[in-house]
């Protein structure tokens, strides 16, 4: 009889980061809101973020480690009613009036809920089942290629319909990148680049607003109070941080000058509080996070863990390029959070969810 391999324990090193990433974002969403949060009518209490950001943090641990204890094989029967649920989920944005001209939220009460935040991850499960089952017919065009376009480029339209570019690149980066390390010929690899390519232009060139973004992304200061505002004070923000920052809670950015500071712009208030060294400590729990990521997919037990490993760690990585990007001014502004950091409760809640995962997978690997 063949010996049962033992089990190793969940990876001590990801979960310890992802421990830390979390109190370091219930920490900086309390100091970048504080200001707008005492002053604006609409809150008027400066613990107001930090009261939902906690609560959100709470919800989130509480779901990743009862998520933890899932086997992530049950997902595969369940793949299917995923996707299926997911369309009209997203759907039911448009019963709700739109916010800022993005109709991206389902609200319950005082709570709302964020439907793309879930697309990004149920095609990450669709792709991790889907390719583990084809094999070596992945390196065929008809069956490895079209079938995977055709799904992310559905699912991507129904995200991007909602005004929400960042989780549409993030849904179409992410297929990307399972198509490549699940056997894409090259050939076919290069054919899919030029497609994606083709659809990101096409999609900034119908709507105007995102047109106005690029250009301004090149010449900031051509429009400084308008386009260019966002930009230009984050950048304000960096500056003035220097090496060691102004300290915590001494931004003067977060004062009405960035708007919701403690949302997609808050990797600049880091930089203006913490300095330099503060954003390098963040990019060094990033880069640990994602190699740990790395290495449970490459020690996965089957192909299909390792997919979806790879799968879940890429969301989290494209996501962090993009944000921090965005604020450097590397590329046009677009409204990405940054992961476990940000404010925001659907994308700390899910991004928890799906470490959960990743945990349990790695609770799998063979020694």
């Amino acid at each position: 009889m063949q010996k049962i391999k033992k089990k190793v324990e969940v990876d001590f090193t990801l979960l310890s980061v992802l421990l830390l990433l979390v109190f370091i974002g219930v920490v900086m969403v309390f100091s970048a809101s504080s200001y707008v949060a005492l002053n604006d009518p609409a809150y008027n209490d400066m613990y107001y973020f930090l009261k939902k950001q906690g609560t959100f943090a709470v919800v989130g641990l509480a779901t990743m480690f009862y998520v933890l204890r899932i086997d992530y094989h049950k997902y595969k029967k369940w793949t299917l009613v995923f996707m299926l649920l997911t369309i009209p989920i997203n759907l039911a944005v448009f019963a709700f009036d739109p916010v800022k001209g993005a109709q991206r939220w389902i609200r319950f009460g005082p709570m709302n809920l964020q439907p793309s935040e879930i697309a990004k991850y149920v095609m990450v499960l669709f792709l991790a089942h889907s390719i583990s089952r084809k094999g070596d017919k992945m390196q065929s065009f008809l069956y490895g290629v079209l079938p995977y376009l055709g799904v992310a480029g559905a699912y991507a339209a129904l995200v991007l319909i909602q005004k929400s570019l960042s989780i549409t690149m993030v849904i179409l980066g992410t297929t990307l990148i399972l198509l490549f390390v699940g056997g894409v010929k090259k050939k076919y690899f290069a054919i899919v680049l030029g497609l994606v390519f083709t659809f990101g232009v096409v999609f900034i060139l119908i709507e105007p607003y995102r047109l106005e973004r690029l250009l301004s992304f090149t010449d900031p200061f051509a429009d400084p109070r308008g386009d260019g505002y966002q930009l230009i004070q984050s950048w304000y923000a960096l500056a003035s941080g220097g090496l060691l920052g102004q300290g915590l809670g001494q931004s003067r950015q977060k004062c009405f000058f960035i708007p919701e500071p403690h949302n997609d712009f808050i990797f600049s208030i880091i930089g203006e509080e913490l300095g330099l060294v503060g954003c390098l400590f963040i990019l060094f729990l990033f880069s640990v996070l994602i190699y740990r990521g790395i290495r449970i997919a490459s020690k996965a037990k089957d192909t299909y863990g390792s997919l979806l490993a790879v799968g879940i760690i890429s969301v989290i990585a494209i996501q962090t390029v993009i944000n921090i990007a965005v604020v450097t001014g590397a590329m046009p502004v677009t409204g990405v959070p940054m992961p476990f950091i940000s404010y925001g409760g659907s994308s700390l809640v899910i991004n928890l969810a799906s470490m959960g995962i990743l945990l349990n997978i790695s609770s799998q690997t063979e020694k």
